[in-house]
């Protein structure tokens, strides 16, 4: 996840760092964390210099005993000058190109765990498979988070990327922030393909005697898009191309208007965010 909030400004990655707080720092356990730590760096194409774990069982507590732990993450990265992506100069009629997610990533986690989980007061067991899932709901709400690195890069390595949002808190309401360094345009978004998971939040919470909005699902949720670049018009099929080299399913999602705003277009409704 750190690594996807450096390469926003065009930076590559140079180095991540972990910090574990442990409630017992046991060998199986650390084990799992150093491979999880080492796949994420050789797919972000950078080292691991350092790290400090540390036993703290007055702090961490975990479902199980002695399983509690918290994991923080920080990155680095460089970028020249020339090479940075601003969120400047960004006009109506550029395409945004929407970079699939691999489910929830780590935005609404929260309130996931709350409608879903019976432990929280939610609807199931940690290994139950919904109908709509194909493995333990626990599995699909930890699915690993995408890793943007290299298809970023690759891609502003060709062309001219006016901006890039990764799609975590606030979700698509991340997109207005753009608008402090372009001023007078908004965003209208109109393609998405959510994760059997979205659907199944919004249905257990109604079924709970709750209700999520879909303009509160884009408030908290990629929605199926973890990553999202802003580019001219006239760059998308190049941009299309250099994405698929990386293996990466991108599409175009949506666009930049030159009225003020975030408005989605979803199941033939318009929402509007901000």
């Amino acid at each position: 996840m750190a690594v996807n909030d450096v390469i926003r400004s065009g930076a590559r990655s140079l180095a991540v760092v972990d910090n574990i707080h442990a409630q017992v720092s046991d060998p199986t356990l650390v084990r799992e964390w150093m491979k999880g730590i080492v796949k994420g760096a050789m797919e972000a194409e950078c080292i691991v210099p350092g790290g400090e774990i540390g036993d703290v069982a007055e702090l961490i507590r975990g479902l199980a005993e002695g399983k509690g732990f918290d994991m923080i993450v920080a990155a680095i990265g460089e970028v020249s000058k020339e090479d940075i992506i601003s969120g400047r100069n960004i006009k109506s009629g550029d395409v945004i190109m929407g970079l699939r997610s691999s489910g929830i990533h780590s935005n609404g986690l929260s309130l996931a765990r709350k409608i879903l989980f019976k432990k929280w007061g939610g609807r199931y067991g940690a290994h139950d498979i919904p109908e709509g899932l194909d493995k333990g709901i626990v599995y699909e709400v930890l699915e690993p988070t995408e890793i943007y690195v290299k298809p970023l890069l690759k891609v502003a390595e060709q062309l001219k990327v006016k901006a890039a949002v990764h799609i975590t808190g606030d979700a698509y309401l991340k997109f207005d922030r753009l608008a402090e360094f372009s001023k007078g345009v908004g965003f209208e978004f109109n393609n998405f393909k959510p994760q059997p998971i979205f659907e199944l939040i919004q249905k257990t919470a109604s079924e709970l005697g709750g209700r999520i909005t879909d303009e509160e699902m884009f408030k908290t949720f990629n929605m199926g898009w973890g990553f999202a670049i802003i580019i001219g018009k006239a760059d998308k099929d190049k941009a299309v191309n250099a994405l698929e080299r990386t293996g990466t399913l991108a599409e175009e999602i949506g666009h930049v208007t030159d009225s003020e705003g975030i408005k989605i277009l979803y199941k033939g409704k318009r929402i509007v965010l901000k």
